[in-house]
């Protein structure tokens, strides 16, 4: 049986474990949260290291994009060298392929009929794909990078303005700690409603669901939700809250949503490979295994 383990800073309650069955090959996948504890995330690493067909590293993105610009935070450049033997995945190939192909097939899907509607993306950095899709598509988006990545009240209205802004901050802000950027740890189970004429503005929340979760206003009725790691928990939270669909782009294995570094970390575990694979294998495979994106109307 094949083994992936996801490794990641962020809470241990939302651990969770399954076996999926993969082009014929059983694979055992499995959750190890740190509470964001970077020493807690080598050790899983290092005792892990060669024992298991791939790793994913979660709650920390490895790479941002930019446009044609890639940047990489040194935080996760440490955590990726731990894994000496054992492949490591941060699910950046295919946030670049997956989603910019979800947003297109969804762009005048009959359930949620996304093509120019107004969008509030909490950060694209880390989705550069979906946010030049929803471009290509019509959508009037408000990038909230500034409001969620850095607590700055300033909207960004324009793929142009993100750029500008994205190209002077990047090269300092992937070299802090990821946590005061992005809540690990516990601060994963913490809700404190902000930047609510943003929500209330936008017919769809898309982006990651730990910023879309850190701010969640008491009431989203109507609203659509297109994310990815979401558990059952998670999907009551939205459903309570009046959200009219939920979309992942990850599909539901074993009653959850993985992140992309899980679904990167099973792909390349199937097919024996060493690193990652190009946007467009990941794409065949994705259809070869059948997997499809996750769409629950409320």
């Amino acid at each position: 049986m094949k083994h992936v383990v996801s490794v990641s800073l962020g809470s241990s309650s939302r651990n969770h474990s399954t076996t999926v069955q993969l082009l014929g090959q059983d694979v055992f996948v499995e959750r190890i949260g740190t509470d964001g504890s970077r020493a807690r995330v080598l050790d899983a690493i290092r005792a892990h290291d060669g024992q298991v067909d791939a790793f994913g590293m979660g709650g920390i993105d490895r790479y941002i994009y930019v446009a044609d610009k890639r940047y990489t935070f040194r935080e996760a450049e440490v955590i990726a060298r731990a894994a000496r033997q054992s492949p490591i995945l941060d699910g950046s190939g295919l946030k670049n392929s997956l989603e910019r192909q979800v947003v297109h097939e969804l762009a005048d899907h009959p359930l949620v009929r996304l093509r120019e509607r107004k969008v509030l993306l909490v950060s694209a950095v880390d989705r550069f794909g979906m946010a030049e899709a929803l471009y290509e598509i019509g959508c009037d988006v408000c990038y909230g990078d500034l409001m969620f990545g850095l607590g700055v009240a300033v909207p960004l209205r324009s793929l142009a303005a993100l750029r500008r802004v994205a190209r002077v901050l990047a090269p300092m802000v992937t070299q802090l700690p990821i946590r005061y950027l992005y809540p690990t740890g516990e601060k994963q189970q913490q809700i404190a409603s902000k930047f609510g004429a943003q929500y209330q503005w936008a017919d769809v929340i898309a982006g990651d669901f730990h910023f879309i979760r850190r701010h969640l206003p008491e009431a989203l009725p109507g609203k659509i939700i297109l994310t990815n790691t979401v558990t059952p928990n998670d999907v009551a939270l939205l459903r309570a809250r009046g959200v009219a669909a939920l979309i992942t782009t990850t599909p539901d294995l074993g009653g959850r949503s993985f992140g992309t570094n899980v679904l990167e970390a099973l792909l390349v575990a199937v097919t024996e490979m060493k690193e990652g694979l190009r946007p467009e294998e990941y794409l065949n495979l994705m259809r070869e295994i059948g997997f499809r994106t996750r769409l629950e109307v409320f």
